[in-house]
């Protein structure tokens, strides 16, 4: 057993109605849980739909790490209308906000439908956040908090993600196995909750079926983004989207002096056509949804 840790055992899920300090409070000590049937079908089945034929033109994977047999179709905001209703959930932007904290704002990471196809062998276990060159950051400074959303039932059979739950302690070691981890079975509709720091991995997919779920995750702002949200949506429909989901992606100052442009200007400035400096002093959207 890597590290001498005893095998993980459970993985906790709370209702949809819970608490956000309560979840919060898991997601500390354990680093995941499940938040049951969090979003109705019939918004799953709309993202579905919207997503569908970006999902079909999607490759499959070229390593073994993404998935020789799974997909990952990205760009949700632009895409999919639908899907903004998850970015923007507020119990899930509640608990984020708790979590990453120490951080002056968090921002958009990751949209990501990931399809895994059947026979699919399961993926290495890992940690998200070492997406950010491996760097060690400290044990107590969360800079990631992720979500994925159900949108077909997740069973141990046809690949639900697996998760070593209070991993998140744990020093890096590449050494993990599948046999230290749990099954995040849920229905669809449901939510995995999962910090940067715990380890975890797509599972194995023995079923004649495809199983879907919708990665969304959140990082602090001043780490460069997974997904360039700036590129992933266009323009044209940058410029529909209300301010909120706009800071939320990104365009905002991520702390003193991060992420402005040309004369010291608010970048949402550029979205919306107008002109005009700000004082770094005054960071703008202090007390929305992204602080």
């Amino acid at each position: 057993m890597t590290g001498n840790v005893a095998p993980a055992t459970h993985l906790e899920h709370l209702a949809a109605d819970a608490d956000p300090a309560d979840i919060h409070a898991v997601l500390e000590r354990d680093g995941a849980l499940v938040i049951d049937d969090l979003a109705d079908a019939e918004l799953i089945d709309r993202i579905a739909a919207e997503m569908g034929p970006y999902v079909d033109a999607t490759p499959s994977g070229s390593d073994d790490f993404s998935g020789r047999t799974t997909r990952r179709t990205g760009g949700l905001v632009g895409r999919s209308p639908a899907s903004r209703e998850l970015v923007q959930h507020p119990l899930i932007l509640d608990v984020t906000g708790r979590l990453l904290h120490r951080a002056k704002a968090f921002q958009l990471h990751l949209t990501q439908i990931i399809s895994i196809g059947p026979n699919s062998p399961g993926q290495a276990i890992h940690r998200d956040q070492w997406a950010f060159d491996f760097y060690e950051f400290p044990a107590e400074y969360h800079v990631q908090c992720n979500t994925i959303w159900a949108m077909t039932d997740f069973t141990e059979q046809n690949g639900a993600t697996r998760l070593m739950p209070g991993s998140q302690d744990l020093p890096n070691d590449f050494e993990h196995t599948v046999d230290e981890t749990v099954p995040a079975e849920m229905t669809k509709g449901s939510c995995l909750l999962y910090t940067g720091k715990v380890y975890h991995g797509g599972g194995a997919n023995r079923s004649d079926d495809t199983r879907t779920g919708l990665n969304i995750t959140y990082n602090v702002a001043w780490l460069r983004q997974e997904e360039n949200q700036y590129l992933s949506v266009p323009g044209e429909i940058a410029e529909t989207l209300d301010d909120d989901l706009l800071r939320l992606m990104g365009y905002r100052i991520g702390a003193y002096a991060l992420g402005y442009i040309d004369d010291v200007r608010d970048p949402i400035e550029a979205v919306r056509g107008r002109t005009g400096s700000m004082s770094l002093g005054e960071l703008p959207g202090d007390g929305d949804i992204s602080r």
